[in-house]
């Protein structure tokens, strides 16, 4: 018997209750409900025709809630093939037209985003939900993830949202960036940074 489909819903905004499909969980991670649900409340009004970048995109979930919301455009970034896959799946239920996805490392890509940005004289919201550093492979993930940071320029930087493992300890100031506040989540928690 073939097991269904992992899925989850768009919770609110014009493309509410559609169903995404979900990678399995031995490639990606989905962001839980309640973490979400916590974002959005907090930035609901400030995506409103703001661009949005999720970086480790998996399924698109955040991305798609954005655009769901009233983000202008959405940037995807994902390089597990299983995962783009059902991004693009889940991208042709809502709105492709205002969605662009960047397949392959998002630590190459970034430098493609940022430029593109740049190009247009615009900033975004930047979500990172790199995966946990105990997967294998991953050790360095967090410290890579971090001189991302520090790399992005501030003048294509509307606010920064890392979501990770609690019991990591984020640098209170990354490049030009600081935390603006941290929430928990049980073992998830979502850190927001500013520039200074």
């Amino acid at each position: 018997m073939k097991s269904s489909p992992i899925t989850k819903k768009i919770i609110s905004g014009k493309f509410k209750n559609k169903t995404l499909k979900l990678p399995s969980k031995t490639t990606t991670r989905t962001s839980k409900a309640i973490v979400l649900e916590s974002f959005f409340n907090t930035l609901q009004f400030e995506i409103i025709d703001a661009n949005f970048v999720e970086l480790f995109s998996g399924s698109g979930s955040v991305g798609l809630e954005a655009l769901s919301r009233g983000a202008k455009k959405v940037i995807f970034m994902e390089k597990d093939h299983e995962a783009l896959k059902i991004l693009k799946e889940n991208i042709a239920q809502t709105d492709p037209a205002l969605c662009e996805v960047y397949s392959g490392d998002t630590f190459a890509n970034i430098t493609s985003v940022v430029k593109s940005l740049q190009k247009r004289g615009e900033d975004a919201y930047f979500y990172i939900d790199p995966p946990f550093n105990v997967r294998e492979g991953m050790e360095d993930i967090y410290d890579r993830t971090i001189s991302l940071i520090a790399s992005l320029p501030k003048e294509c930087v509307k606010l920064i949202i890392v979501e990770h493992m609690s019991s990591l300890e984020i640098p209170k100031i990354i490049g030009p960036y600081s935390i603006k506040k941290s929430k928990k989540f049980g073992n998830t928690s979502l850190t927001y940074l500013e520039s200074i």
